[in-house]
């Protein structure tokens, strides 16, 4: 194969309309804008959510609660998560991360107490629940708060 027998895929391109060139060109005329109106208009462009003056939608849906932009968001993993780890591991956010068990970190990371652990881990990480920190400290591991 050489350059030259190179082809696009068929359907991969496909030629421009050529907009107002008259009759014969199928886009004549009106230039496919219809007749009159606010979008026949040159430079007619309304903002995304405009609906013509109506009170639009995102005005009319009550609005409810209070959301807390400083509110932090933390990732929730259950203990039986852990199992995946060796016995005698440190598991941290990066670690977790590394497992592949949390896929961001956010701005930290509980562990819950769903489940069963067996395995000996040092787990340092933001917050446990008590349950959590129980079953940690039970298999012989340490539940470290960093």
């Amino acid at each position: 194969m050489n350059l030259h027998d190179l082809t696009a895929t068929p359907g991969s391109t496909k030629e421009s309309k050529r907009i107002g060139r008259g009759h014969g060109s199928g886009q004549g005329k009106t230039a496919g804008k219809g007749h009159k109106g606010q979008k026949a208009r040159a430079g007619h462009g309304m903002r995304p959510g405009f609906e013509g003056g109506q009170m639009p939608l995102q005005r009319r849906v009550p609005k409810r609660g209070f959301n807390n932009i400083f509110a932090k968001t933390i990732v929730a993993i259950n203990v039986s998560a852990l199992e995946k780890f060796e016995t005698g591991a440190v598991v941290d956010a990066q670690a977790l991360k590394d497992a592949g068990i949390v896929k961001k970190t956010c701005d930290g990371v509980k562990i819950l107490g769903n489940g069963a652990l067996t395995k000996k881990l040092t787990v340092k990480v933001t917050a446990y629940s008590e349950a959590a920190k129980q079953k940690i400290e039970a298999a012989g591991g340490k539940a470290e708060v960093i």
